[in-house]
């Protein structure tokens, strides 16, 4: 469903995510006084009133710097004007005028779009500080606080004349399939994110930590819906430095909880490393179905690719429920064969299993390996049952099953994932003792029941 597109635009620190935060009623855009902070478009559907809606995409800050990532940068902001109905050119009522804002409204001009001034950082909404903003030829600034929620619904009283004819909206959700991309930085995943999509729809540049938001991509393919999300790279602790970085692993871990399923991106000239291994045990926590994806395999000769080989059937034995996937994103290679998979992992992940059938495992699983003594007690598992999916979670019912130990924890998980067939995909395992929960264990009365009882013995003992 098409919505009327705003887009915010401006040079860096203004407040366009701070706005975009207070339009969307959310957290969803990173705020710092850090600038710079926002590199890839990021979107929202609102109602900006009632039964109007529009998405609006928050941008990252224009600059007059020649790096590659202010290109990158200006490159995503050229494709959210194009594609916007409106655009919100944001300057700083503190900062006045600067030579930048100049050159941006010149651009902006040429666009023929609908634009309106947005006067940010403007405390008190006094029109008369405003005034050397009528400079820049773009009509009446219109004076706002994002930070404080002034002036804004003077902003969409504004707005509302500009746009086309508003669709009526449902709040969406995660379309389809939800992909999470997880990696360390530098290892290709926005690369393989706008190699599937067949667009540069997020930046991809040979320098670590570009992605700082979490973005979420709708689309479809073979009838199938998905929503990608392309995460932070995640770094060691100890190498997170900045502030900013660290909201962004938070935003890379709640990613791998709105996914079904999560695709891991390893370099193929570094293998493993500690830090892929502790994102293993990430996902592996939150049972998330997996893919491991080998980027940059072309890169390899035979000789390395053996080694490689060698050295993952090693290190990725605690999950080795996941399938590996040997790719090159930069040409294409492997790509297409990804989707096979995460449908048939997402399926496994939210499948519904019979009881019957369950029990019918266990009782191989028993016969198999008879559970162990338990605090010198024979642990019984008399019945199994499942109840939740992403991941499959069975309780079994027994006896003495407070401290199964690990090594039998893992023999049922793998029996079962292997007899159940699952792909890609982990199972969670809980417990739920048949003992007497009342054992050793006293009414205790209240004060009105304490006084029944003794009206009661008395006509007892009369009796």
């Amino acid at each position: 469903m098409s919505y009327p597109i705003i887009s915010l635009v401006g040079r860096p620190n203004v407040g366009k995510s701070t706005l975009f935060n207070r339009l969307s009623n959310s957290r969803q855009a990173l705020v710092s006084d850090f600038e710079g902070l926002t590199r890839d478009r990021q979107y929202a559907n609102i109602e900006l009133d009632n039964g109007i809606y529009c998405s609006i995409v928050d941008t990252g800050g224009l600059t007059n710097e020649d790096s590659i990532i202010d290109t990158g940068i200006h490159s995503q902001v050229i494709n959210a004007l194009n594609e916007s109905d409106v655009i919100y050119f944001i300057v700083s009522n503190k900062d006045g005028v600067t030579s930048l804002d100049f050159d941006i409204s010149a651009q902006l001009r040429k666009l023929k779009k609908n634009i309106i001034l947005v006067c940010n950082k403007a405390e008190g909404l006094n029109k008369a500080s405003a005034s050397e903003f009528y400079e820049l030829g773009l009509g009446d600034p219109t004076l706002i606080s994002a930070e404080h929620n002034q002036g804004i619904p003077d902003l969409i009283e504004k707005t509302i004349p500009l746009l086309p004819k508003a669709v009526e909206f449902k709040k969406p959700e995660l379309e389809g399939i939800a992909v999470a991309v997880l990696g360390r930085p530098n290892v290709g995943k926005s690369t393989l994110i706008n190699r599937i999509l067949g667009e540069e729809r997020v930046m991809a540049v040979d320098l670590p930590g570009t992605t700082r938001d979490s973005i979420f991509i709708p689309f479809e393919r073979e009838g199938q819906q998905y929503t990608l999300i392309d995460t932070a790279g995640i770094r060691r602790k100890r190498s997170v430095s900045e502030k900013v970085e660290i909201f962004s692993i938070i935003k890379a871990k709640d990613a791998i909880n709105d996914s079904h399923v999560v695709i891991l991106v390893l370099d193929a000239h570094e293998g493993v490393t500690e830090q892929d291994a502790t994102l293993l045990g990430l996902i592996a926590d939150k049972g998330r179905a997996l893919l491991i994806v080998i980027n940059k395999w072309d890169g390899l000769d035979d000789y390395q690719k053996s080694e490689v080989k060698r050295k993952l059937d090693i290190k990725l034995s605690f999950v080795n429920y996941a399938t590996v996937h040997y790719i090159s994103a930069l040409h294409g290679s492997g790509v297409g064969k990804l989707f096979s998979p995460i449908k048939r992992s997402y399926e496994n992940a939210g499948g519904r299993f019979p009881t019957s059938l369950l029990n019918r495992i266990l009782e191989q699983a028993n016969n198999t390996h008879q559970p162990p003594p338990v605090a010198g007690k024979r642990m019984r598992l008399k019945f199994v049952n499942q109840s939740d999916i992403f991941p499959p979670t069975l309780i079994f019912h027994g006896n003495h099953v407070q401290n199964v130990p690990n090594s039998y924890e893992r023999f049922l998980k793998n029996f079962f994932i292997t007899a159940l067939k699952l792909t890609n995909t982990p199972i969670k395992i809980q417990y739920k003792s048949g003992d007497n929960p009342f054992k050793d264990k006293k009414n205790i009365l209240s004060a009105r029941q304490i006084q029944k009882k003794k009206r009661l013995m008395k006509f007892v003992k009369k009796k």
